[in-house]
């Protein structure tokens, strides 16, 4: 029987080989969605020059739009075909299916012609081709965890159904080895030309071990017995969701675990790069160690929670973790800015901007594709002040008038991108020079970079610079390099038409005057201390995710389990999870503070919290095949 406490041939706490293969071949389809989730974020770069750049501002981004949609927004839908599907016709055969569309589709991005080979028609496939994974990840993990759950040993979901929440790790670091394997092997130009296709080619390996895998596993125990005994629903999607006795437990899984489990499980992976990334200016490369680094540290876990959540229950232990997200994610991270970067932290407690602005000037800069344009005073120095992490307060000004930024005794005037008459680029520059040097008079760890100036401009430079205190006699006594006419058009040192008539001209390379950059210095980043605080936040991921999957498999009947659980968890991770980067960032650059968006994973986390602890049952001591 299926659900006796120990398996047959196995003995008491272990797993038999056919568990073990069970579990193997239903977490390799979750690597799978990770796997090509890394590829198409690492590589977004040459997959837009593939297939995007050739088009206008407007087109590209529409097609972006398009792309953010398949990869978060359509799981959903996903989950109520292949739901139904699971539910109809069984847990092996429809994740069979979910995983050949997936891995076809992940295959075929890496052989579809570029938009310079097919036109319009080669972003318009992608797009198909990424709305078809999307719905095939919709129903694969319900299918996994169904499946896996199914075979559990009573006493035992928990352990077993931990292991599927693993996988996040494997596809992360099976994704990043094969594009650093790629491009060490074939260099950067190679890579950039054809080079990032092969990392989506090899997942066509990963599709092979899993289809013969699957081929050979057997059908789940306890969908074969509801068969059996003729207890099949004949609607599931009407069942589960259009009949109010198992639509309140599909709200009730949605708003009191899987909103919590995916807000905790985005901060505590996604949103902590993006906020040492992006918001700390540590090294790209820096950040993703550190975050593979707690991955690798914390990924145990995610099965300790779930042998623990056979022992204590699956309540006890996400509500902790979703207690403990709350109560301490504004000293985690500001614990993390101090390590990462002190001297910022340092400025950001001594120095804050004021920006004064006409009522109605402020946006809220909800930006989920990148896409977006800001064009007003005060959206153009507030999203400046937020990317570069500079808190600041917002007052009323005079209706009409340009925003101001204040810092220290510098006052700032911003400009309006889309005000008729005006270069935006060029006054773009000049406001963020301007407070760029106020910044960094301030105490703010800017940078500032080498500028190549030709001789022509040299005099012109040195005037347009008088900060830096410049002797244009002693840098045209100093060295030089001599650089072709047609080298001077290519590096956009001079325009075509300025380097008329020229067959060669010195360019001066002049240190400290070039481009400004918000920097974490490389020896004031406390990695340990990183890391520490890191997997601390991975330790919460595994205390909501690992018992998650149990969980919403034990809520639902038999007959609509596969579609019950499915869409409660890609709607709370597709949409609620998924948003959260934007959503937090918006919110930071609307309050100028950088942990205000912690706020949206700690409300929603509160929610979750009290639906929780109120109305949802504890489950582990359910007998899932008596349904």
């Amino acid at each position: 029987m299926a659900n006796v406490a120990v398996s047959a041939g196995g003995k008491a706490g272990s797993m038999t080989r056919e568990e073990k293969k069970v579990i193997f071949a239903s977490s390799l389809g979750t690597v799978f969605e990770w796997y090509d989730f890394y590829l198409y974020g690492s590589l977004a770069t040459f997959i837009g020059a593939a297939f995007f750049s050739q088009y206008p501002e407007t087109t590209r981004n529409i097609f972006a739009l398009l792309a953010f949609a398949a990869g978060f927004l359509v799981r959903p839908f996903g989950a109520l075909v292949f739901g139904r599907l699971g539910d109809l016709v069984g847990r092996k055969y429809t994740f069979l299916v979910t995983i050949l569309i997936m891995g076809v589709s992940t295959f075929l991005v890496g052989i579809l012609p570029g938009a310079a080979t097919i036109g319009i028609a080669a972003p318009i496939l992608l797009i198909a081709l990424r709305m078809l994974q999307g719905l095939a990840l919709g129903g694969e993990y319900g299918g996994a965890a169904t499946y896996v759950a199914e075979h559990a040993p009573h006493g035992r979901r928990g352990f077993f159904t931990s292991w599927i929440q693993t996988t996040a790790t494997l596809g992360l670091f099976l994704s990043l080895v094969v594009i650093l394997a790629v491009q060490m092997l074939l260099g950067k130009e190679e890579f950039a030309a054809w080079g990032w296709r092969v990392p989506f080619l090899l997942s066509v390996v990963l599709l092979g071990v899993s289809v013969w895998i699957r081929l050979k596993m057997n059908e789940s125990p306890a969908f074969v017995k509801m068969k059996e005994e003729g207890k099949g629903s004949k609607a599931p999607l009407t069942e589960a969701f259009g009949q109010w006795r198992n639509a309140k437990i599909a709200l009730l899984a949605l708003f009191g675990a899987v909103v919590g489990q995916a807000v905790v499980w985005y901060s505590g992976q996604f949103y902590a790069l993006f906020f040492l990334q992006n918001i700390l200016k540590v090294e790209a490369q820096s950040a993703n160690i550190m975050v593979a680094a707690s991955l690798l540290l914390g990924t145990g876990f995610f099965v300790f929670f779930g042998w623990l959540s056979d022992k204590i229950g699956r309540k006890p232990i996400i509500m902790a973790g979703l207690l403990l997200a709350i109560v301490t994610y504004f000293p985690l991270f500001k614990a993390m800015t101090w390590a990462g970067n002190p001297a910022l932290a340092q400025a950001q407690e001594t120095v804050r901007a004021t920006v004064t602005a006409a009522p109605g000037d402020c946006r809220f800069q909800f930006n989920p594709t990148g896409t977006a344009k800001f064009t007003t005073s005060c959206d153009i120095a507030t999203s400046f002040l937020t990317r570069n992490s500079v808190p600041y307060d917002i007052i009323a000004g005079p209706a009409g008038a340009p925003a101001t930024v204040k810092i220290g005794d510098s006052v700032v005037t911003s400009h309006d991108a889309a005000q008729a008459g005006v270069d935006a680029k060029a006054a773009d520059a000049a406001f963020q020079k301007q407070i760029n040097i106020a910044l960094q008079t301030a105490g703010y760890p800017l940078a500032r970079g080498v500028s190549s100036v030709p001789e022509a401009k040299l005099d012109a430079f040195v005037a347009a610079n008088p900060e830096l205190q410049l002797d244009a006699a002693a840098i045209r006594a100093g060295e030089s390099k001599t650089v072709s006419g047609a080298d001077l058009v290519t590096q956009k040192l001079l325009t075509a038409e300025e380097a008329t008539g020229v067959t060669e001209m010195a360019v001066f390379s002049i240190p400290g005057s070039g481009s400004f950059a918000m920097v974490a210095a490389p020896e004031d980043v406390n990695w340990i201390g990183l890391i520490a605080i890191l997997t601390v936040l991975v330790i919460y991921v595994t205390m909501v995710y690992g018992p998650i999957a149990a969980l919403l498999v034990e809520l639902f009947p038999t007959r609509i389990r596969y579609t019950g659980m499915s869409l409660p968890y890609h709607i709370g991770n597709g949409w609620f999870g998924g948003l959260l980067p934007a959503t937090a960032f918006a919110m930071s650059a609307a309050k100028g503070d950088i942990y205000y968006g912690l706020w949206y994973p700690i409300i929603f986390a509160a929610i979750t919290l009290v639906i929780g602890m109120l109305f949802l049952p504890e489950t582990k001591d359910r007998d899932i095949h008596a349904e």
